[in-house]
């Protein structure tokens, strides 16, 4: 790692904490990060030329493997008109028409850049449409940065320990709530304050590892959300078009109000958008007086890379295939487990993952913050040394995209074997 230490030194002196994205440091791994010369299908390999098995995938937006030809072919296509506008251009629309083919509860959507940009621009439609202050979310989930969502966010802030971040506002605290993941009885106690403009929650987290919400809960969310004027957000920035074509909502039969979307979308290339019901939808400017707006907002490339994304995903039985590769893993990690009789476990749905150092079972942050950290760094390293890379963070789920083979399923089950036969056991 002699090239990436060099180039992670010289980061330093010019980035803060020498990456542009906290959780990519490794610090809470005991590493230093390797810094990425190329990517190809479902390897990395990095300045000294190591070769990597890639787990996050882009944090799970390359669900096709890196670099896939026909998303090149498309964007190479596409570049040659323009790289950004700054005005309207037909595959925004044709994007836009998509996704409301694919979710029922989207019946307009807005292009932006990013995942956070979504979140943000969500609940201050929200706010605007209610016209109340309050936001409720769950302990762990994690919208983005904005300043709404970062107290006792998963992720990144979770990972170094400060969950609530300087320099939020009071302000900010004071109108965001945050109850306990799948726990419906904080819901009805919080709700009773009357200023609740909406509820935001990642139907399946990510953010917090991969953590399903109760189908029952979420039911439960929808009926509330009715009876008191407030609009329930899906924050599906991460299992849109991941966990199943249409979603966690198409899998668990819940209807948001409205919908935030990411990663996948963008074929891996910068993106984010937030849709839902028209008459919410049409509270935005120019119709309406919610403010929202982005420069590179609908770009050609982007929106390119995400109609041949969901074009390719949309294919008959792709997503059969991609979760029977994924199941096939976590089955092989969850017997080899059992073998050795470890404190651990997996579960998965569709590309997206989730392996679990407690013996309890997960359903919420607390479940996650208990889990044995000294096991998972331990885990990370050695499969980090032996050329497969899962998150630097015990708070982050997994990701396979359809590039990754059985061969290199087999390998990585293998290598967590040895791991159990030669340090877990004796550690433990």
């Amino acid at each position: 790692m002699k090239n990436s230490t060099k180039l992670f030194r010289q980061a330093k002196k010019y980035i803060p904490g020498g990456v542009n994205s906290p959780v990519r440091a490794f610090s809470s791994v005991g590493k230093t990060p390797f810094f990425i010369k190329e990517a190809k299908g479902q390897y990395l390999t990095d300045e000294d030329n190591n070769k990597y098995i890639d787990f996050i995938g882009s944090w799970g937006a390359q669900i096709l493997g890196h670099s896939d030809k026909r998303i090149i072919k498309e964007v190479t296509r596409v570049i040659h008109s323009g790289i950004t506008y700054g005005a309207p251009c037909k595959n925004e629309v044709m994007l836009a028409k998509e996704i409301t083919k694919i979710y029922p509860s989207i019946e307009k959507v807005r292009m932006v850049n990013s995942g956070t940009e979504a979140t943000m621009s969500a609940i201050r439609l929200a706010r605007g449409f209610t016209k109340k202050d309050r936001v409720i979310k769950f302990n762990g989930c994690y919208h983005g940065h904005g300043d709404s969502f970062l107290i006792k966010a998963g992720s990144g802030a979770s990972t170094f320990g400060t969950p609530n971040s300087l320099g939020v506002t009071k302000a900010n605290a004071k109108d965001t709530i945050s109850l306990p993941y799948n726990d419906i009885k904080q819901v009805q106690k919080a709700i009773k304050s009357k200023n609740i403009a909406c509820i935001i929650i990642e139907p399946i987290a990510g953010n917090m590892n991969f953590i399903r919400a109760n189908k029952v809960f979420l039911k439960k969310l929808r009926i509330l959300c009715n009876q008191n004027n407030i609009i329930l957000i899906f924050d599906e920035v991460m299992t849109g078009f991941r966990v199943a074509k249409g979603g966690a909502q198409s899998l668990c039969g819940v209807k948001p109000d409205l919908t935030t979307l990411g990663k996948v979308l963008g074929g891996g290339l910068p993106v984010g958008a937030f849709g839902g019901r028209k008459d919410i939808m049409d509270n935005l400017a120019p119709l309406g007086g919610v403010y929202q707006a982005g420069t590179l907002s609908g770009n050609p490339l982007a929106m390119a890379a995400g109609l041949k994304t969901l074009e390719i995903i949309s294919k008959p039985k792709y997503f059969k295939e991609l979760s029977k590769k994924t199941e096939y893993f976590i089955s092989k990690i969850n017997e080899v487990a059992q073998k050795y009789q470890a404190d651990i476990s997996a579960d998965s749905q569709g590309g997206m993952f989730g392996i679990y150092f407690t013996k309890k079972e997960v359903t919420n942050y607390n479940d996650i913050l208990n889990t044995n950290e000294n096991n998972f760094i331990s885990f990370f390293q050695y499969m980090l040394k032996n050329g497969i890379f899962f998150a630097p963070s015990m708070f982050e789920a997994g990701f396979i995209s359809s590039s990754h083979t059985k061969k290199d399923i087999d390998y990585t089950v293998k290598i967590f074997e040895k791991w159990l036969k030669e340090i877990y056991l004796s550690i433990n």
